[in-house]
């Protein structure tokens, strides 16, 4: 009777573990902050690093290894059960700090980015995996909101933190001293602490429904191009992680190319991120007036932010810039990652999650190529003019092609299936 009790959906009924996840994932945020303001300066300053393009391959090798995983993790997941995937994202982490602090040249900088893209990955993937395991369906849209409300919460506060350590003792050692602390207690966290949820994702849908177990390669397939409105959201997540890498990359560049001194870059990037806290709300809302609403939005105001930023001069202009970018982004980051969560079925909604993050989160590859580029070749503020139009045109395909995928009374129907997808799906038993 009690293991019946348990099986039960709903965040007040798992709020110890769910709220083990928000730590983690705010754990995860930290993990990867605390690399936004310091490590571009770093190799500017300190490894001699002169192309802006360079500086931009730690961000490349991050953005397509991530994708990659993400793309398994989905898959993993649904295979080995959340918490081994989560756990080996944990144990990836680890080398990073020591890298970070001992790296003699760019190349190894590069080489502890593909590290913190599979940690990335891994506990990111498997930390909104679980939280949509453990709640209700009508509480979907909140339990992403809340996921990355703290995860980007934890990227501004690692900024921020990493940028004060540097601002008062050095660019290395001393602020990844703080992000090994991190990595550490996460580790022992995902170990010790947290609960396997997969059999809880079991509880939904009806596993004889046409759209039940698909296979990998056709939820590849229907999450990239076979669903229009699953494209449009793929698109979408591609190219507002340029936002992010601009963030990344170019804004801390830009504002000290400007004069502003580290300390208060690290503000910058700190309250563009922060923004995202947000996303408690906005996720919330969506589970109220639909996904696509915030969505639309949400692009037009973060290009529009991010468009901004080059024609002001001074801190408080910036910051103010960074946070309406960040504004929209909170409106659109966790509803783009819903649509995949209310669009896929409950047997492979996790594989679904993974090929939208792997999507999207090539964003930060292609976008760190072309934003390397563009103030390689052009000018710093090109990257911005660049990255705000695109924001605009992927917006507009959201409005044209999603339909609303929200669970009580959305608009989108899974494609019917093919002839013989019904004896394809089928288990051999």
């Amino acid at each position: 009777m009690n293991g019946q009790t348990n099986l039960r959906q709903g965040i007040r009924e798992h709020l110890g573990q769910f709220s083990l996840h928000v730590l983690l994932v705010f754990a995860t945020g930290l993990t990867i902050g605390s690399e936004r303001t310091v490590v571009p300066v770093l190799g500017e300053e300190v490894l001699g690093v002169e192309s802006f393009f360079v500086i931009g391959s730690f961000v490349v090798s991050f953005g397509f290894v991530k994708a990659l995983l993400n793309l398994y993790a989905g898959k993993w997941g649904e295979e080995y059960g959340r918490k081994p995937v989560l756990v080996l994202g944990w144990l990836t982490a680890l080398p990073i700090p020591v890298i970070l602090i001992y790296a003699p040249s760019w190349s190894w900088i590069t080489v502890g980015n593909v590290l913190l893209g599979i940690n990335q990955a891994l506990t990111w993937s498997m930390a909104i995996n679980a939280k949509i395991d453990l709640a209700s369906p009508d509480q979907r849209g909140l339990a992403v909101g809340i996921d990355e409300a703290f995860g980007y919460t934890g990227v501004a506060a690692g900024a921020w933190i990493t940028g004060v350590i540097a601002g008062r003792t050095s660019l290395r050692p001393e602020p990844f001293y703080f992000l090994a602390a991190v990595v550490v207690l996460a580790f022992l966290i995902s170990i010790f602490l947290i609960k396997e949820t997969v059999q809880l994702a079991h509880l939904e849908g009806d596993d004889d429904h046409h759209d039940a177990n698909l296979p990998f390669y056709d939820v590849l397939k229907r999450a990239t191009y076979g669903d229009k409105t699953l494209f449009a959201a793929a698109q979408a997540g591609h190219i507002e992680n340029f936002v992010d890498t601009l963030f990344w990359i170019a804004v801390p560049l830009y504002l000290t190319s400007q004069g502003l001194a580290i300390e208060a870059v690290g503000v910058v990037v700190g309250v563009h991120s922060a923004m995202y806290f947000l996303q408690i709300g906005t996720g919330g809302l969506a589970d109220r007036i639909g996904r696509r609403p915030p969505v639309v939005v949400g692009m037009f105001i973060a290009g529009a932010g991010v468009l901004g930023m080059v024609f002001v001069e001074n801190y408080l202009p910036w910051a103010v810039l960074a946070g309406v970018s960040g504004l929209g982004m909170a409106l659109l980051y966790p509803n783009l990652m819903t649509v995949p969560g209310d669009a896929a079925h409950p047997t492979w909604r996790s594989a679904g999650m993974g090929v939208y993050r792997m999507w999207r989160d090539a964003g930060y590859g292609v976008g760190a190529i072309v934003i390397g580029l563009s103030m390689q070749f052009v000018s710093a503020e090109a990257a911005f003019y660049v990255t705000a139009f695109l924001m605009f045109v992927s917006g507009a395909i959201v409005y044209l092609w999603m339909e609303e995928t929200h669970p009580d009374f959305g608009t989108h129907e899974p494609p019917a299936p093919a002839p013989d997808a019904r004896s394809q799906a089928t288990p051999d038993d």
